[in-house]
């Protein structure tokens, strides 16, 4: 095995790399999916990494070899890579710390420790993110592909880019809490103020770094033609509810999903009764599945006699789900759902907001606006939506439901508009 380093870059010609991320309900294979996939692509001329979060996720023991904190070549265009959060945030520390090391010593305030800040809510997200963004954009990747775990976590990592920017738009210039935490107070005596001004610039230049990742990462994750999300699911009843919640969850977050992968499947043969009774089960299933995602593509991974580990089972299991579609492109889209801003229109009397939330219902839906911004919740879900200029002048007037889209109707308010 060779660390990806020591290699040249190679992308395929003509094409931007891509991620794909791979999610489901825990325990229906979606390591084993994510690594079939990466094996498949590598033998189909792509240069890719296959990457894990998870420490206990178990690819090592599915690739059936080592993997450690850098990608490493499983073989001819296969890297693997389990990342190390501890050690990905020791490295950036290391280029954050001596920004700050001046202004603790100016403010006399005990310096803050990586392992301190390693432990905040976010960081693991936002160090997951940043490895992903770095690989991508080393040029060494034709296709990053990525074991994103149980949708709860996945679902976390992939909005946390938007929560991100939301919280450095909320402390930033020109109305955040950071300009009025500095600001001059004739309350504050003149040494705490000093301490405060010491501590001021760098920590508005990590907010402002931080923004712009938040914002970055988002560029490339609701890009369909940079990322998309493939869902795995078993064919059965509790399975299928769970990803239809995901996928009404990345549509809110407006991440786009390009195919759902039916794993286990047992199809006709073998004769006897147990068989055949999963096997009708799983058909009946695999025909909701296809109504209820369509026009997205649903592979069907068969039931296999022996677990798919090691690379040859792995690249066999991947070319029986894929067949002859390329397990590096976009596989398909559902128009008006995911991987689109939301829409907006003028109207008679206003503006009309709206964006796909498929397999809503309506008591699952809950608005609220909080000044610029618009809080969307379906079901245990949320999002914090920043307004367009237009509608920030606007009162909401109501919201419905129409074919899979939450539509949200903007009346303007006449005292926040200049008359002729």
């Amino acid at each position: 095995m060779r660390d990806a380093s020591d290699q040249p870059p190679r992308l395929a010609e003509g094409r931007p790399g891509r991620i794909v991320l791979f999610t489901g309900k825990g325990g229906g294979g979606t390591t084993t999916v994510a690594a079939a996939t990466a094996t498949l692509a590598a033998q189909r001329g792509h240069r890719t990494l296959l990457v894990s979060f998870n420490t206990v996720g178990g690819l090592a023991g599915t690739l059936d070899h080592p993997v450690t904190g850098v990608p490493l070549e499983l073989e001819p265009g296969l890297f693997g890579q389990q990342v190390d959060l501890r050690d990905a945030f020791e490295r950036r520390w290391d280029a954050v710390r001596p920004l700050l090391d001046a202004a603790w010593t100016h403010a006399e305030i005990e310096p803050i420790e990586a392992e301190e800040l390693a432990a905040l809510t976010g960081v693991g997200e936002t160090l997951a993110l940043l490895e992903l963004r770095d690989q991508l954009a080393s040029g060494r990747f034709d296709l990053v592909v990525v074991d994103a775990g149980p949708a709860a976590d996945a679902l976390r990592l992939l909005s946390f880019p938007e929560t991100l920017s939301w919280y450095c738009r909320r402390l930033l210039p020109p109305d955040g809490r950071f300009v009025r935490w500095i600001r001059p107070s004739l309350t504050r005596s003149a040494r705490l103020a000093a301490r405060v001004g010491n501590l001021a610039e760098p920590a508005y230049d990590v907010l402002t770094r931080l923004r712009a990742t938040g914002a970055d990462l988002r560029e490339i994750l609701t890009d369909p033609a940079r990322a998309s999300v493939r869902l795995v699911l078993t064919p059965e009843t509790a399975s299928l509810a769970v990803t239809r919640q995901t996928f009404t969850a990345l549509s809110l977050h407006g991440l786009p999903v390009d195919a759902v992968i039916a794993n286990r499947v047992i199809g006709p043969g073998g004769g006897d009764v147990w068989r055949a009774g999963w096997a009708a089960s799983h058909r009946e299933q695999l025909t909701e599945i296809e109504g209820a995602f369509a026009p997205l593509p649903v592979l069907r991974a068969a039931y296999r006699g022996g677990e798919p580990v090691g690379l040859e089972e792995l690249a066999a299991f991947g070319a029986a789900a894929y067949g002859s579609l390329d397990p590096a492109g976009v596989l398909g889209t559902r128009v008006g759902t995911v991987g689109e801003a939301p829409l907006v229109e003028r109207t008679e009397d206003g503006y009309a907001l709206s964006f796909g939330v498929p397999f809503a219902e309506r008591g699952d839906v809950d608005l609220a606006r909080m000044g610029d911004e618009l809080v969307v919740t379906v079901g245990p879900h949320r999002r914090l939506l920043a307004l367009p200029a237009a509608l920030r002048r606007c009162d909401v007037r109501g919201a419905w439901l129409r074919d899979d889209r939450l539509v949200v109707s903007f009346v303007p308010d006449p005292d926040q508009w200049v008359r002729a």
